[in-house]
């Protein structure tokens, strides 16, 4: 049922107005003045308002600014007794849907409704759509189709617009980074900035420094006022990378500003105050690090509203070759050399590698292959420290990636006859992205 909040200071014009627009099947709220108007709104979260142009105290104008603020999308009727060509043009210029002279044509307030209702819709959905522009897919780091990365996606895009706390943990180059800068991108702080600070980094003092700021003269060396991260974050986001090693006395600072967003740079007695969302990682236990008293409890609850467990590579299976793919043609463009892909040979080895260091280390040691190699095709050899040789002894074969995993997928169906769960666990990827791999690459094994 559409909303509609009706603001007129004459009672007998919004009491017509509302009970004409109860019968066309709209729900309707009513105020008598424009400041209980903006009250009522907070309430009653209307798409639609029709109020008075001349009002005591707040104008139609003024409430229209005052909505606008609360709800960008909202469309406003404007209602005058006094219609003119300038009128029409102001009140357009400040946002209103459109305006009505007094008397009111019911049947052309009808039709306009239909329209502002529909323009809600067209703006709200355009909303949509650009936020999902920006969302993942405008983020090609955030690669892969395994069932961990694709509950990892999911995740992100539901906590990224909700403005709270998160924790994001797991093992040293899993991306932890990059999901932070994900949520930071989803959310309403997206214009504003992504500041980060690695808190393993930085000694006790230097650290209080770096996140509050200080004054000239604060300690040796502070040769003049410098702003904190938090101070350079406000409005936007700080991501606190390894958070379980931040010492405690500055845990206990950190939870002043978790609490009430305030604090005192060094050297200073002034407070200032921030608005941040904070989103935090570590690839420590914390609830370990809580039970040895290095982590205070009161500090995990506030960082700690939602986690993301960043999985660990070697849990990812079916993202390593789209992953070194990624990779490669990123480093064959800063490199400018041509480089025709990645051997059969290769790719197995890339594919059954432990990955202790992770996508990080996948990226170093694709990078350093694309320097290193003298073939135009990256070859076991390339790939030194990655275990034992697979396949060398075959003559290389220049197929795409796309190719390799078709051979791949193949070649472990055959092994399982054709049973399609353990071939997926094996692979590291949903059963029906397997289905629908086979269906694309046409296999026959099954």
């Amino acid at each position: 049922m559409p909303k509609i909040l009706i603001v007129d200071d004459e009672a007998v014009q919004r009491e017509m107005l509302a009970g004409f627009l109860k019968k066309q099947g709209y729900e309707t709220r009513v105020a008598s003045s424009g400041k209980e108007g903006l009250d009522i709104y907070g309430r009653f979260f209307a798409p639609l308002v029709i109020t008075d142009m001349k009002m005591p105290e707040m104008d139609g104008m003024e409430l229209l600014t005052g909505l606008r603020e609360i709800n960008p999308f909202i469309q406003v009727i404007m209602l005058t007794a006094y219609g003119t060509v300038q009128t029409a043009v102001e009140t357009m210029r400040r946002g209103a849907f459109g305006y009505l002279t007094k008397p009111i044509n019911l049947d052309e307030l009808l039709v306009n409704l239909k329209k502002a209702s529909e323009q809600n819709r067209l703006v709200v959905e355009n909303d949509y759509l650009q936020r999902k522009i920006n969302d993942l897919s405008d983020i090609p780091e955030m690669v892969g189709e395994s069932d961990q990365i694709s509950e990892i996606k999911s995740l992100l895009s539901r906590i990224g617009p909700s403005d709270v706390s998160v924790l994001i943990t797991g093992p040293s180059g899993t991306g932890k980074g990059l999901a932070a800068q994900v949520i930071h991108r989803l959310s309403e702080r997206r214009d504003k900035r992504f500041v980060s600070i690695n808190c393993a980094s930085l000694p006790d003092t230097l650290l209080e420094s770096e996140l509050f700021g200080h004054e000239k003269g604060a300690f040796t060396g502070a040769d003049k006022k410098r702003a904190g991260r938090f101070e350079l974050a406000d409005g936007g986001t700080i991501f606190l990378d390894e958070i379980g090693d931040m010492p405690l006395a500055m845990q206990a600072k950190l939870l002043r500003v978790l609490e009430d967003g305030s604090f005192e740079p060094l050297g200073s007695e002034k407070t200032t105050k921030v608005d941040v969302r904070i989103i935090s990682a570590t690839n420590r236990d914390i609830k370990k690090l809580i039970d040895d008293g290095t982590f205070r409890q009161d500090l995990n609850y506030r960082i700690n509203t939602v986690t993301v467990d960043m999985p660990p590579l070697k849990h990812r299976g079916g993202d390593i070759l789209l992953l070194a793919e990624q990779f490669l043609a990123k480093t064959i463009e800063k490199m400018n050399k041509k480089i025709d892909g990645i051997s059969e040979s290769a790719a197995v080895r890339l594919v059954a590698y432990g990955w202790p260091g992770n996508v990080r280390e996948l990226q170093n040691v694709i990078e350093r292959a694309a320097v290193l190699t003298v073939d135009d095709v990256i070859g076991p050899g390339d790939l030194p420290g990655l275990g034992p040789e697979v396949g060398s002894d075959r003559p290389v074969r220049k197929l795409s990636l796309m190719e390799i995993e078709k051979e791949h997928i193949d070649q472990i169906l055959t092994l399982e006859k054709g049973n399609m769960q353990k071939t997926a666990d094996i692979l590291g990827i949903h059963r029906n992205t397997l289905r629908q791999k086979i269906k694309d690459y046409q296999i026959k094994s099954i």
